[in-house]
């Protein structure tokens, strides 16, 4: 086992090891950095031989909107002018809590004073035949979407399972390359955690009449190829012919190092309001924790915990408290809000407009005056007034 020779000497300041080049792990260290840029010595590991990007931004990499280049947060700049050592492309694979020390892949092991946990999650990969042949990926870091674009290149079809936010981002790029797009979403509704029907119907007819085809209520029985994907059988027997699948059915927060090192795991790590996990010396944040219950996929609740924990390092008082969540995307050109809960049912009052001719649906829900859900498809430019009304649990009914 090497170690890492990452001290400078004389430098007699606690270590904080991060576990993850990401998004959340950077923010942290950042926020950090803000508060008090000379407390902690700061080394950071990461899976990927890459310094830290938006990984939000990969659907217009791969749509040929913008580069990697384009992406990047922290430059390799960032890190050493900050005196941050980076250690890419060599992923922790254990954490020893009793010598405080973390070893990664190649045998680097470095010890900590405080840790931080920020490993993301998982793409979830269907249990289905097939599902290893080469050419099936997932849509979570830059080289999945190297593998589209050189699919794209050499053209045919695409199949992507996932009618989600991820999945439509992944097919409108790949029928952008020109390649001829299949998606399959095994729910009656395209992204059902944001739309309702009526809006998810609506989706639907606009992207298929930009081309793409759209199968709901489709489930997935096999993936199909002798050596390389070929298609994709359905449960009813259909079979869609396919160069690349891209699986977008969901991520799973990426808890397994945690686990293995003994620290309490619910659905993501267990932190308390300052991202305190069940190791008083281990701090966890981003997707792949659970606070109060709750696991987040979404970009904000990730920064409110980014300041959370900095403060917590820096022995301020305030802690997160969860976060309400809205989604504003653009799918395939196409503008889509969500916020809060719009399932309805007993004591709930639904508010519709809808105008066809402009392509426009807006749901707001009220319950006990009070807006508890929204839904807008093709103009979102009220959304962050609805946002704010449900955040603040203002009385609505003078309106």
């Amino acid at each position: 086992m090497e170690h890492c020779p990452l001290k400078p000497e004389g430098d007699t300041r606690d270590h904080l090891v991060v576990i993850g080049n990401g998004m959340a792990g950077c923010r942290a260290v950042e926020e950090l950095l803000a508060r008090d840029p000379t407390r902690y010595r700061v080394t950071i590991f990461g899976a990927e031989p890459r310094v830290n990007y938006n990984r939000i931004m990969l659907s217009p990499v791969l749509a040929g909107e913008k580069s990697f280049d384009d992406i990047v947060i922290n430059d390799a700049d960032w890190y050493s002018s900050n005196g941050i050592a980076l250690v890419a492309g060599d992923p922790v694979i254990a954490i020893d809590r009793a010598a405080k020390t973390v070893t990664t892949r190649r045998g680097v092991t470095e010890r900590y004073d405080r840790l931080l946990i920020a490993t993301g999650s998982d793409p979830f990969i269907i249990p289905v035949s097939g599902k290893d042949l080469p050419g099936v990926i997932a849509f979570r870091d830059m080289d999945d979407v190297d593998t589209m674009l050189a699919a794209a290149d050499a053209g045919g079809d695409a199949v992507v399972i996932g009618g989600g936010l991820l999945g439509l981002e992944a097919a409108h790029g790949l029928s952008l390359r020109g390649m001829k797009v299949t998606v399959v979403h095994l729910m009656p509704t395209l992204m059902e955690r944001q739309l309702d029907e009526a809006a998810g119907w609506l989706l639907k007819q606009a992207l298929e009449g930009r081309g793409q085809t759209i199968l709901t209520g489709a489930d997935t029985a096999e993936i199909v190829g002798d050596g390389k994907v070929e298609g994709v059988r359905l449960k009813d027997g259909t079979l869609i012919p396919a160069s690349l699948v891209v699986m977008a059915v969901g991520i799973r927060p990426s808890v397994a190092l945690a686990r293995d090192a003994g620290l309490a795991v619910g659905r993501g790590i267990q932190v308390d309001d300052h991202m305190v996990t069940s190791d008083p010396a281990v701090l966890a944040v981003g997707e792949c924790v659970e606070h109060d219950g709750q696991v987040y996929g979404l970009v904000a609740p990730l920064w409110d915990m980014c300041r959370s924990l900095a403060d917590g390092l820096v022995e301020k008082p305030s802690g997160y408290r969860g976060s309400v969540t809205s989604t504003k995307l653009k799918v395939s050109g196409i503008d889509v809000f969500s916020a809060g809960d719009f399932s309805g049912g007993d004591g709930c009052e639904d508010i519709v407009l809808r105008d066809a001719a402009r392509g426009v649906y807006k749901r707001v829900v009220l319950k006990d005056d009070r807006v508890i859900g929204a839904v807008l498809y093709g103009d979102t430019a009220d959304g962050s007034w609805y946002f704010d009304l449900l955040k603040k649990q203002e009385d609505v009914s003078g309106l």
